[in-house]
């Protein structure tokens, strides 16, 4: 059988349903056997793997994630935004931005996000006079607008990645981190700024600071509060690694969900692991392959033959970047964001270090793109979720999330275009 008709199986094959680790293992298979090349490289790739110190944390971190979506840790965070900072203009959706943003950055996991602030925002919006569809839109877009901020985990996938591609441009975990804040906060505010223009004639009853309420939300959240900083104070004050941050984080949670909130017992505790590490065990599988397609497309100079492919017919850094950002909105709107980066990322990194794009930038590109392709019609996955969550129609889900995607659009590019957003704080 010909290599040709063998890869025309097996992309055959990935259309009915073949898991993306066994199509990315039988191509990287395929190729090292053409080559002639012994196929335990693949298996001393894979081992590879296992000797990253950073791999560390995708599993603890996960883990963190899981416990704080099984506890209602969503319902403490809306209170507390809400009594610190119920008095601003537009505060509920302030709130509901914020509240988002620090819950996906924890869970990892957009979905997660619209189903369980769903329940509390999406009424609080309507209740307050904001329009249906504006409600929507806002809960559904919100869901993942905490993709680039610490401990993402696409952003420790994305170095990991990066890292085992032995480029002469190195990056650091710690570099994405803080290159994350900056695009975060634009994304943020676009999104503040339009609301209060689209909503300016809206009469909202003035909320009043409540130094007792604010005491009581303080309260209820203290043990969550300090989590923010024990991740990026620990990892950024020299106190410990991300592995090791990883590591505190996941005990720290533990102990005050089991202890202290005792909102998850010993008896599901096993259930909340088996969970997580299911998600962890998918991503291993599909990193381990990955990584030996990545060492035969280098072996192939594949890369290097697509960057001089790709240097004919575009010139221009600027229109490189361009075609980029319509290539991950539409990858981003047909694949998830981990699959979409163990695919492309090898190809993607070189071409774009080639046009003198740095690569801690790429990233961020790269995730401000796929955070837009969660609700990039028709079938970008946060639109079927919102679809469930609100039981309404997902053509309704279109409708109202629209708006939002153009103004998000004009950030992304702003991101796309302005490399000092992402990189002053790290150069």
């Amino acid at each position: 059988m010909s290599i040709g008709l063998t890869i025309a199986i097996i992309l055959l094959l990935a259309i009915f349903g073949m898991p993306l680790f066994a199509v990315i293992l039988s191509l990287a298979l395929v190729g090292f056997y053409s080559a002639d090349i012994d196929l335990s490289v693949i298996a001393i790739e894979i081992y590879r793997l296992t000797n990253t110190p950073l791999l560390l944390a995708l599993p603890l971190f996960t883990f963190s994630g899981y416990l704080l979506s099984h506890g209602n840790t969503s319902q403490r965070l809306v209170r507390l935004s809400r009594a610190f900072l119920g008095w601003l203009p537009g505060e509920l959706v302030i709130v509901s931005l914020l509240a988002s943003a620090i819950f996906t950055a924890f869970t990892g996991a957009t979905g997660i996000t619209i189903v369980a602030l769903g329940a509390l925002l999406y009424p609080a919006l309507k209740h307050n006079g904001y329009s249906r569809d504006f409600s929507m839109g806002l809960v559904t877009t919100s869901g993942s607008l905490g993709l680039l901020l610490p401990p993402s985990l696409p952003l420790i996938i994305y170095a990991i990645l990066v890292q085992q591609m032995d480029l002469e441009q190195g990056i650091t975990i710690n570099d994405l981190f803080m290159a994350g804040i900056y695009p975060s906060l634009l994304m943020i505010l676009v999104i503040i700024l339009w609301s209060g223009w689209t909503n300016r004639n809206l009469s909202r009853d003035k909320i009043k600071f409540d130094k007792t309420e604010a005491w009581l939300a303080l309260k209820d959240a203290i043990w969550e509060v300090p989590l923010p900083f024990l991740v990026l104070g620990g990892i950024y004050g020299g106190i410990f690694a991300v592995s090791e941050a990883a590591a505190i984080t996941a005990l720290y949670i533990l102990l005050v969900q089991l202890f202290v909130y005792r909102e998850i017992s010993f008896k599901e505790l096993p259930e909340v692991a088996k969970e997580s590490m299911l998600v962890v065990g998918g991503i291993l599988m599909i990193l381990g392959a990955s990584l030996a397609l990545t060492n035969y497309l280098i072996d192939a100079e594949i890369p290097t033959r697509l960057f001089e492919w790709v240097r004919d017919k575009i010139h221009s850094p600027l229109t490189f970047l361009l075609f980029l950002n319509i290539f991950l909105l539409i990858l981003g709107a047909i694949l998830d964001i981990f699959s979409a980066l163990v695919i492309m990322v090898p190809l993607l990194v070189p071409l774009a270090i080639g046009y003198g794009i740095d690569p801690v930038h790429l990233g961020i590109i790269f995730l401000a793109n796929m955070q837009l392709g969660y609700f990039t019609p028709p079938v970008g996955m946060n639109l079927f979720i919102a679809s469930y969550r609100f039981n309404r129609p997902v053509t309704d889900i279109y409708r109202a999330t629209i708006p939002f995607f153009f103004v998000l659009l004009i950030a992304v590019l702003i991101i796309t275009y302005w490399p000092a957003l992402s990189l002053s704080l790290i150069r």
